[in-house]
């Protein structure tokens, strides 16, 4: 009775094991990923033959982070989803990554290298000992001449610096190879961290009408994903436009790898709640203007390269064959193919993508001559390659702006940030110089852009280069409602301002139960570059909000008065080498028993 019971329970347990082994494990590819400032939308396919009737499939390399609220799941059939069930992965088996297996083939080559090494030591250090043992015992013989004792000193000395010197080297050569192997060691723990990632899985039950190979098609909306704009701005001088490249700084932790995908970036968040929006009254109100913040940054300048002209004479020798002729025939027949104003072979030409090309041009054997020589007397292929701007496309919506890549992208699950290039603009500009030496007395190159709204710039941080010098990091408001950008560009040294304290036309007066205060400031303005500088000086005199305290502006020196602020503004322009002058002056009166913050 034991006996047949363990029999049943063998059977049931291998009858388990059996069904657990015929379930229907599929993989699935991600297709594209729409990422967004916070989130992205993942797109994967998979195929998967099912028998009539139900059945169960596992779909596996799904992100391990979705909001399930998001999936969505499509077929090529009239397959019918009965249950989706979402799990964590953790038992699969990861694959060795090439870098991980380059490593290991490196450190296995130093190990054999620090062996060799370690022979040597032991073998010099083993003589070096014998050496010693045989000193001591002719040490202790008797007899010996002057010149056999000179020999054999002579001897030891000769063959103990050499071991010794031979170990030293080989000491330094270990410690040099441990070094490299815990270096090494080291490395290969932080990629097999990177690939120590665990994948999302989705269980369904289903119905099939009709056995067959189905095509499925998930797609969901995941957290662990994101990117935010930066920006490069290049002023090569200040007659030139401002080079700016628009950036995206793209991160996901998804525990998969983005391999080959199709990628878009938009501007938005995805609204994943299911309420639908409440209309309510709309109430017009007056809004502070945003504070303007300067842009400071550079962006890498493309130059498209030029093909220089080339020239040459072709030297034909006597006696040649016709078959000679022939193949010199057939020869310049074939045009030159012209890459980016770099001759190259037809071979190479011919694995150009077609999709990278921006334009092609096929010259005559005229014309192609005239430019490349008696080279392309068979005509020539002039190609130019798309840039990464090429490769983007960008749709203005009604709610936010997207970037469509048509270029395959590789993104790793780390969560490190990735730089996607996404646009390069040439933005005119108007350049001044700004001070305000109440508060700081350096000139700062301001660029000021107009229309920057056709930009579709985003609040970011920004790099900028100035006349080939890396100037600083600094933010952009793309939220300013001012319709004009200004761009801090850096301090200039070669504009020297002053602003100093003129004593003998500074007083103080008291005047029955007040005390009248008169401060008289004068500002200098030196310009010490090469060129003309137009300028934007700003100062500004208190004002009162006491009736008790009076305040009266006495000299502006021609500067732009602003009454309600405060602000008098100088614009001047500077010849090389000017320097002008301006004198603020103003009095406060107040109960000389009260203190002010003049």
């Amino acid at each position: 009775m034991k006996g047949m019971l363990l029999i049943l329970i063998t059977l049931s347990l291998v009858g388990t094991a059996l069904a657990n082994g015929d379930k229907n494990i599929v993989p699935s590819v991600l297709k594209s990923a729409m990422v967004y400032r916070v989130g992205a939308e993942l797109t994967h396919s998979a195929k998967a033959t099912l028998s009539q009737g139900n059945n169960e499939l596992i779909i596996d390399d799904i992100s391990n982070r979705l909001d399930i609220n998001s999936l969505q799941i499509g077929n090529n059939g009239n397959v019918t989803i009965l249950s989706v069930e979402f799990s964590t992965n953790f038992l699969r088996s990861e694959q060795k990554l090439p870098i991980v297996k380059r490593l290991e083939d490196s450190l296995e080559t130093v190990n054999d290298e620090i062996i060799k090494v370690q022979v040597v030591l032991k073998t010099d250090k083993e003589l070096l000992d014998l050496l010693k043992a045989n000193k001591e015992i002719r040490g202790e013989q008797t007899g010996l001449s002057v010149i056999e004792l000179t020999k054999m000193m002579d001897y030891y000395r000769t063959k103990t610096l050499e071991l010794q010197s031979e170990i030293s080297r080989y000491t330094d050569k270990e410690t040099k190879l441990l070094g490299s192997v815990a270096r090494i060691t080291k490395q290969i723990k932080e990629e097999e961290q990177k690939n120590n990632k665990t994948i999302g899985r989705l269980s369904l039950q289903l119905y099939c009408p009709l056995a067959g190979q189905y095509d499925f098609t998930i797609s969901y909306v995941t957290p662990a994903a994101g990117w935010n704009p930066s920006y490069d701005l290049k002023v090569e001088n200040i007659n030139k436009p401002v080079a700016l490249a628009y950036k995206a700084k793209l991160t996901q932790s998804t525990g998969i790898d983005w391999q080959q995908v199709k990628l878009s970036l938009s501007t938005s968040v995805p609204a994943q709640h299911n309420n639908a929006p409440e209309i309510k009254s709309w109430f017009l109100a007056f809004t502070s203007n945003a504070i303007e913040n300067a842009l400071s940054g550079r962006v890498s300048g493309l130059s498209a390269p030029v093909a220089a002209s080339m020239s040459e004479v072709v030297v034909v020798g006597y006696g040649k064959s016709k078959d000679d002729y022939e193949d010199e025939k057939k020869q310049q027949a074939e045009p030159v193919y012209v890459v980016n104003g770099s001759i190259i072979s037809k071979a190479e030409y011919n694995k150009i993508e077609k999709r990278a090309i921006k334009n092609k041009e096929v010259l005559n054997a005229g014309q192609a001559a005239a430019i490349y020589g008696s080279q392309a007397s068979g005509g020539a292929v002039v190609v130019t390659l798309k840039e990464m701007g090429d490769y983007v496309n960008i749709k203005d919506n009604e709610l936010n702006v997207v970037f469509d890549i048509d270029m395959p992208y590789d993104v790793p699950s780390n969560g490190k940030e990735q730089n996607v290039n996404l646009k390069d603009f040439k933005v005119p500009a108007h350049y001044k110089y700004y001070s305000v030496p109440r508060l700081d007395k350096d000139a700062y190159l301001v660029g000021e852009i107009v229309d920057w709204e056709a930009l579709n710039l985003l609040p970011g941080e920004a790099n900028i280069i100035f006349e080939g010098t890396y100037i600083g990091k600094t933010s952009i408001d793309a939220n300013s409602v001012q319709d004009t950008l200004n761009l801090t560009l850096g301090r200039d040294k070669r504009v020297v301002i002053t602003r100093e304290k003129l004593t003998d036309f500074s007083s103080v007066k008291f005047l029955g139960a007040n005390k009248k205060q008169t401060f008289t400031y004068e500002i200098t303005v030196r310009n010490n570059k090469k060129e003309a500088v137009q300028m934007e000086l700003r100062d500004q005199y208190p004002l009162s909000t006491n009736k008790d305290i009076e305040v009266e502006l006495l000299q502006s020196d021609g500067a732009a008065v602003n009454e309600e602020t405060g602000i008098l503004t100088w614009k001047p322009q500077l010849a090389p080498g000017e320097i002008k002058k301006y004198r603020v002056s103003y009095s406060v009166k107040y109960p000389k028993d009260k203190s002010l913050n003049l």
